[in-house]
């Protein structure tokens, strides 16, 4: 039974890698009830390598310092994370919570980290501090989501692991399911998982739709607003 409820879980990650993360919380919003302040992330979480496509994975969690000024690292239980990674079902994604006590100086990882998590099936990380050497995260390739970019580093102490972790303004618990694309990244509940390919896939439609009328300057808007209710209800969303 567990084996075929993680080939299962690996065959619909793999399909909502045809989606968007924008459609894809669209499509959440009609089909779960949870808040979307719970499942979206702001806008300081940029994608820093959207030349390479949408990312989705299991979460796996972790504090990290890298910029409070300190001599020792520690990164023991970093070491103890990926030989975990390395026992789980992929892909996986690394979301990190910047914990130093300067957080325009975070930078989490660069490239030499990133092949590591990439070689134990981490397909990418989603952090609120920076990254370096993201031209090399290409090369793998390895997605990256961030506040931004930062030159360099303080000793790297992790604080924690497998723990939840804000980032981005929501909570992100081991094992959540999250997807990134261009525009940023969310939390999918694990409610509507199963069925969120193939309701995205008619929510694609919906939209192609709705985007024909919207766009036409001979209709009245409120008609439009008519007629897009009325696809939505064609194509099973209505609330």
């Amino acid at each position: 039974m567990l084996r075929s409820f993680r080939v299962s879980i690996s065959a619909t990650l793999r399909q909502l890698l045809e989606f968007d993360s924008a459609l894809l919380a669209n499509t959440i919003g009609y089909i779960d009830p949870t808040p979307p302040a719970q499942f979206y992330m702001g806008g300081s979480i940029q994608c820093q390598t959207p030349g390479i496509g949408p990312m989705v994975g299991v979460a796996v969690t972790c504090e990290l310092d890298s910029s409070t000024p300190a001599s020792e690292w520690d990164m023991e239980p970093y070491y103890r994370q990926l030989d975990e990674m390395r026992e789980k079902e992929g892909p996986l994604v690394w979301v990190v919570k910047a914990a130093g006590s300067r957080p325009d100086h975070e930078c989490i990882l660069g490239d030499g980290m990133a092949k590591m998590l990439h070689s134990v099936g981490c397909t990418g990380v989603v952090t609120d501090g920076g990254l370096r050497d993201v031209a090399g995260f290409l090369t793998i390739p390895f997605h990256a989501f961030a506040k931004g970019r930062t030159i360099h580093h303080c000793a790297l102490r992790v604080k924690s692991i497998n723990d939840p972790v804000e980032v981005g303004g929501i909570v992100v618990n081991p094992g959540d399911v999250i997807h990134g694309s261009a525009e940023g990244v969310i939390r999918i509940p694990p409610a509507c998982l199963e069925a969120l390919p193939e309701r995205a896939a008619k929510m694609r439609a919906f939209e192609h739709e709705a985007h024909f009328v919207l766009r036409q300057p001979d209709i009245a808007p409120r008609e439009k607003r008519q007629q897009v209710s009325a696809l939505l209800k064609q194509y099973g969303f209505s609330k």
